[in-house]
């Protein structure tokens, strides 16, 4: 097991939205990446420390996606057209909108307990975050994020 996770931001989000929803899945993905395993890793230490990566992560490290540090894969923007297609790009707008949101930067060190308090004080309205999405998604990661937040720092 590692001393430090490197984590972009909005796969933290995202780890704490699933716990949040209950939907949290610790099961190997097709594409390989490493989502269970952080995931899990986070889950058993709340104290683990993160290190704010905006490029390939430890999730993104084995996924077959990862193509010499760059991700190739897209995304459906058939509900969010705004969006740019290529998931290397909206999730770099992603992780660029957590960082002002929450005041961190690329190889910033914080652990998940620090990040999930951040996220209690400062991620109450996301519509700005996830702009490209439609409304009644973002009011559900809303939901989501902040349950997860809860039951995270219980």
């Amino acid at each position: 097991m590692k001393d430090s996770i490197r984590i972009k931001p909005h796969h933290f989000v995202d780890i704490i939205t699933e716990y949040g929803a209950g939907e949290l899945s610790c099961e190997p993905s097709p594409s390989g990446h490493a989502l269970h395993l952080v995931a899990a890793q986070i889950l058993r230490n709340r104290d683990v420390l993160l290190v704010v990566e905006l490029g390939a992560d430890d999730i993104c490290e084995p996924c077959k996606h990862n193509i010499n540090g760059l991700c190739d894969d897209t995304i459906d923007t058939s509900y969010r057209p705004q969006a740019p297609t290529s998931k290397r790009e909206y999730n770099l707008l992603l992780d660029q909108r957590w960082c002002r949101r929450l005041s961190i930067k690329q190889g910033d060190e914080l652990t998940a307990r620090h990040f999930c308090e951040r996220l209690r004080e400062l991620a109450q309205d996301i519509t700005d975050i996830y702009q490209e999405e439609p409304l009644d998604l973002t009011a559900d990661r809303a939901r989501n994020v902040n349950q997860g937040v809860k039951r995270f720092l219980e």
